[in-house]
């Protein structure tokens, strides 16, 4: 099994979808690096994940708004294509098994928490719902 984790901003409100009669979340998260090049100059590079979030319990679909800092795992597909310019382009996506909350909207600060302090207790058990691992990446 192949397993992704990422920490990043959702780029958009999500949307949610019902498809032969089951619930999918979607949503992008984005994670920027910065880093010095060869000469010095400093750069920055964005990665976007297209996620798919398949499940039943679609209440945290309210908090994945835009600006909000999330974790996801789950596994990963990439997918090759060709653009509107003619160029050879490529999407990476995830099948969503664990999302969690993580510090506060963009527009009310950039701190990480480890759970949103402004979600209801019974949305935070729905949101903090695992796939069965208890191993953590911090």
């Amino acid at each position: 099994m192949i397993k992704l984790q990422i920490i990043g901003n959702l780029g958009k409100d999500c949307i949610v979808k019902e498809v032969n009669g089951k619930n999918v979340i979607n949503f992008s998260v984005a994670h920027t690096e910065r880093y010095k090049d060869s000469q010095g100059n400093q750069k920055e590079r964005t990665t976007w994940v297209e996620c798919a979030y398949w499940t039943d319990r679609t209440a945290v679909a309210q908090y994945l708004t835009k600006g909000r800092t999330v974790y996801a795992e789950g596994s990963p597909e990439a997918d090759a294509y060709t653009n509107k310019e003619g160029q050879a382009a490529s999407t990476l996506r995830m099948r969503v098994q664990n999302v969690q909350l993580l510090g506060n909207n963009a527009s009310e600060g950039s701190g990480v928490n480890t759970a949103a302090s402004s979600m209801p207790a019974s949305a935070k058990t729905e949101t903090m719902a695992s796939s069965g691992d208890d191993d953590l990446p911090f």
